[in-house]
């Protein structure tokens, strides 16, 4: 190893770094040009004078690890909650960035093989093998497509609007091939290159203008009035519940004061994920009278709150979204589908946990995956209500969450108290505007210790409690909007996009005696 190659291992690392300054809570989305354009500037100039391709994965690596280490770190602040899961800290706070990284040597390492012949040409393929390894990153496995470099544009609405179509994934695609493109007009082959740094500029003003659009035909849509009210609660109970045995009373009064309901008014509340400490859904029924007490027929609660079944002699723990009237009567489940791998299930939880590890959510076993995602319809005291179940980080999963776009609005409940004072609640909370710009759908997200907002099909955000805040918002009218293309064609719409890319590619990749 030379001293060159230590500079520039670290530099690569430095670019990674320097990207996450993009992404929420920051957004400074100018940087991607710079960061990502370098990359893929060096890339390019390596082809020539490294002919190694095993380097060419460690420089993908590289940039990954600098990417994911900024932006990621805050994960292992959820281990800090338990002591048995303490000495696994320095190991999480590298381990996860240096496997998600791999997926980024996948890509310069792709490149190296396919060899492009022209800028041009290089172009299309860097941007055709990063925007479909990220969407494998976000598929294998469990998946997660948490950090995509689209996210970078959460405060850019017109633009982002165009996600409607083409979805999370294809909006990746071409964000990528924005940020690189002053690279071809630098390393031009000849003059026409200077059209694709045009043309990708063009295409970001049409994005705009369909956003404004789209903006202009929502706010002329008359709105409608909701049967029940429904009132999205926002707590900051801490986590200490799930380890000190605290009274599940004193959760239940804290809910029910900052809920403030009125017996006058017909109103569906909402809790965060897994609020009340020790108690399961068949036991909830223990704390009947308190329910009784506080609310009436005119009422529903919407609890996040763990469930079980018996199969075949065998206990399963569920994470569960679950709907009650005011006498505890249970009207609507949903169980979770998408697990949070050692937050909710422990992979090879046989052997792992001969060790000593077990899941951080609960002390008996790990959660079992519900069976599918079904809408949740609500029919009671002539009022009607279909609303689309996430739990958690469900929310990050774009083109997977629904079949049937025939509902009113998504719920999303979460406990975001794992993340601490980190960046990681905001992360998670910025997911939410996108999936409600591809679903067309209003996003009422209910957090403990985290946000909870009320977000509309255009990704605006009408209500919001902030961070480390305590209270409701209220959502009683919406604004009817068609189902977007995104909703009907899902990624399949990526899949063209993917399938335009390969052809652009073979097409400039031509030498003029082929």
């Amino acid at each position: 190893m030379t001293k060159k190659s230590y500079i520039e291992f670290v530099f690569l690392i430095f670019l990674g770094a320097l990207t996450s300054l993009s992404l929420p809570p920051f957004n400074y989305l100018i940087i991607n040009f710079i960061t990502l354009g370098l990359f893929f500037a060096f890339i390019i100039k390596r082809l020539k004078e490294n002919k190694n391709k095993y380097i060419y994965f460690l420089y993908g690596w590289l940039f990954g690890f600098g990417y994911f280490i900024t932006n990621l770190y805050w994960i292992s602040i959820s281990l800090t909650f338990d002591e048995s899961f303490k000495f696994l800290i320095p190991i999480t706070l590298v381990l996860i960035p240096a496997f998600l990284a791999l997926f980024y040597g996948i890509v310069s390492f792709l490149f190296f093989i396919f060899k492009p012949k022209k800028i041009i040409s290089s172009f299309f393929l860097f941007s055709l093998i990063f925007g479909l390894v990220e969407f494998i990153r976000g598929s294998i496995l469990t998946g997660f497509p948490w950090n995509l470099i689209a996210y970078s544009f959460s405060n850019h609405l017109e633009i982002l609007n165009i996600t409607s179509i083409i979805g999370t994934y294809g909006f990746n695609l071409f964000c990528i091939s924005l940020f690189i493109s002053p690279v071809v007009f630098i390393l031009r082959d000849k003059r026409t290159d200077i059209w694709i740094c045009i043309f990708f500029l063009l295409i970001t003003i049409i994005f705009y203008f369909y956003g404004s659009h789209s903006t202009k035909l929502f706010n002329q849509t008359e709105n409608s009035s909701i049967d029940h009210k429904v009132r999205i609660i926002s707590s900051n109970i801490k986590l200490d519940r799930f380890y000190d045995n605290i009274d599940p009373i004193t959760a239940i009064e804290n809910l029910i004061e900052v809920s403030k309901p009125d017996k006058r008014k017909k109103t569906m509340f909402v809790w965060p994920e897994g609020i009340l400490p020790g108690i399961s859904q068949d036991k909830l029924i223990d704390y009947k009278w308190l329910f009784e007490k506080n609310f009436n027929e005119n009422h529903l609660i919407v609890i996040g709150i763990n469930s079980k079944s018996i199969e075949k002699s065998e206990i399963k723990y569920f994470n569960s979204l679950s709907v009650y009237d005011h006498n505890l009567n249970l009207l609507n489940a949903y169980n979770k589908i998408n697990l949070v791998p050692f937050g909710e299930f422990l992979p090879l939880e046989n052997i792992l946990k001969n060790i000593g590890l077990k899941t951080l959510t609960n002390n008996y076993q790990s959660y079992s995956k519900g069976f599918e995602r079904n809408i949740i319809k609500i029919n009671i005291n002539n009022s009607s209500l279909k609303f689309l179940p996430l739990i958690c980080y469900e929310i990050i999963y774009s083109g997977k969450i629904f079949n049937n776009s025939n509902f009113d609005f998504i719920i999303n409940i979460s406990e975001d108290g794992w993340f601490g004072q980190s960046i990681g609640p905001k992360q998670h909370f910025i997911h939410s505007i996108y999936r409600a710009v591809e679903s067309g759908k209003y996003v009422l997200r209910s957090a403990n210790n985290g946000i909870s907002a009320i977000i509309n099909p255009l990704g605006v955000i009408e209500q919001e409690i902030s961070f480390k805040d305590t209270g409701y918002i209220d959502f009683d009218q919406l604004k009817k909007t068609r189902p977007t293309m995104f909703s009907k064609f899902g990624n399949k719409i990526f899949g063209l996009i993917i399938l335009l890319y390969i052809f652009l590619f073979f097409s400039f990749n031509r030498t003029k005696n082929e």
